[in-house]
């Protein structure tokens, strides 16, 4: 199982920044621009906040183990959520705690 999710971490971190960098070099290198291209219908905000939501729950959980059983290599994950993307700091979490 732990490779499982090191292979998906690595997939979550790969994949998503293929599509990321194809839109940053069709329409410049603007972090807000993204961002706005995000809220451009209902549904493309609705997995925003689907997004946003299960990467600030995946933080509590982390900082709670990490500082509660002072496993301190599980903060690894709260960047790899907020700058890859929930796809990479889950299985990524999960494959530290089968460690």
């Amino acid at each position: 199982m732990r490779m499982i999710f090191l292979a998906l971490a690595v997939w979550g971190a790969i994949h998503p920044m293929y599509y990321f960098i194809q839109w940053f070099n069709e329409n410049g290198y603007d972090l807000m621009a993204m961002v706005d291209a995000w809220h451009v219908n209902t549904a493309t905000s609705g997995l925003v906040w689907d997004l946003t939501i299960a990467a600030i729950a995946l933080t509590v959980w982390v900082l709670f183990e990490a500082f509660s059983q002072r496993k301190w290599h599980y903060l690894i994950v709260v960047p790899a959520t907020f700058m890859i993307g929930v796809s990479c700091g889950l299985p990524l979490y999960l494959y530290l705690r089968l460690r």
